[in-house]
């Protein structure tokens, strides 16, 4: 292995620990987020996420500006996507996530701090993704995509506004400079969320760590010889891959997203130990196993089909502009919104 992979590889298990360290101790989860706003009244934690956004955007295309990042070698901002399956794949996720309490970040969270529940999330999640990715559910899902992809000059906001005749940096500045701003009054309008120094700072860090991702990989991971994919935080594909790694780990290269899977663990294990935070939780009942096995089964197929995750698409993707990210963030919260709220609300489970 040369130097930067190992590089790419030491930064991510960093990148990894510190998510899950902050993960830990803040409660930031995109399901999480919409409960407490939708259900209890409490906003703080999705103007955490909303901050964390803002900052993303902002580091993010500071960086592709000033060309120490071509963020269009990523997978989000390809000229081909399939509207109908990014949406769909949104739409499962977002709706698995409540079945299962959290995504798979949040479950690799949780398992770091003794909640067995995830353990089972992770594991489901990992195999129900490879199916789709490689396995089983793969041929329908790229018979899909087939039929109903899109191409198009105009895959970003920023390459959007060039068609008006903008300038490409003038249009990247417009675009961020707009998105950032109005995430910024959301977060900090809400007189709790100015009160709570945890969640800002949470939204700023986790922020930052889409945009140290993105320099890690596509710049100090450039090599001519051996490049590494131009990624960042993500976790429907990696949590996959970093099973399959843990199976079969002999000729098979660990990379960016299995050492921050691995990182995410560890760093909410360490701090949970160390915090007293640490206590083993499992199932209440039979059915509480089973739905939330079958909303990591929805989480796994749905993320792969919207090319990421409410981490992957919600931050990292959107990070970028794709219009692409844009849709599956959408059917996200659509099938959030729709298992919190409404007559496909997932009714609580009784405690035993």
């Amino acid at each position: 292995m040369d130097s930067p992979a190992q590089l790419v590889i030491i930064a991510g298990l960093v990148i990894g620990l510190v998510y899950g360290a902050v993960g830990l101790l803040s409660g930031f989860c995109l399901m999480s987020s919409m409960r407490g706003w939708l259900a209890a009244g409490d906003g703080r934690l999705v103007r955490s996420y909303a901050l964390a956004i803002a900052v993303a955007i902002a580091m993010s295309q500071f960086l592709a500006g000033e060309g120490m990042v071509d963020l269009g070698k990523s997978i989000y901002l390809q000229p081909t996507f399939s509207v109908p399956v990014l949406f769909l794949g949104g739409l499962l996720f977002g709706y698995g996530m409540v079945l299962s309490n959290g995504c798979g970040s949040r479950a690799l969270v949780l398992l770091g701090g003794g909640n067995l529940r995830s353990f089972v999330v992770v594991i489901v999640l990992a195999i129900a993704a490879q199916m789709t990715l490689k396995g089983l559910i793969a041929p329908a899902r790229i018979a899909l995509v087939q039929a109903s992809q899109t191409t198009t000059g105009a895959n970003s906001l920023p390459t959007l506004l060039t068609t008006l005749g903008l300038g490409e940096a003038l249009s990247r500045v417009l675009c961020a400079a707009a998105i950032v701003v109005a995430l910024v009054l959301f977060a900090f309008a809400h007189p709790a969320f100015r009160r709570s120094p945890g969640q800002i700072a949470a939204g700023v860090v986790v922020g930052l760590l889409v945009a140290a991702g993105w320099y890690i990989t596509g710049y100090l991971g450039a090599d001519d010889f051996n490049p590494v994919p131009v990624t960042s935080l993500t976790f429907v594909a990696p949590i996959a891959d970093s099973l399959q790694y843990a199976m079969l780990s002999t000729g098979l290269t660990p990379n960016f997203g299995i050492a921050t899977v691995a990182g995410v663990f560890a760093g909410s294990l360490v701090t949970a130990l160390t915090t007293g935070r640490f206590h083993l939780e499992g199932y209440s009942s039979p059915r509480h196993m089973l739905r939330s096995a079958g909303g990591a089964a929805l989480m796994g197929i749905g993320g792969v089909m919207a090319f990421g995750c409410s981490i992957g698409q919600g931050l990292t993707g959107i990070s970028t502009l794709a219009l692409g990210s844009f849709i599956a963030v959408a059917g996200i919260l659509l099938g959030t919104t729709a298992g919190l709220r409404g007559s496909l609300r997932v009714q609580p489970l009784a405690v035993a």
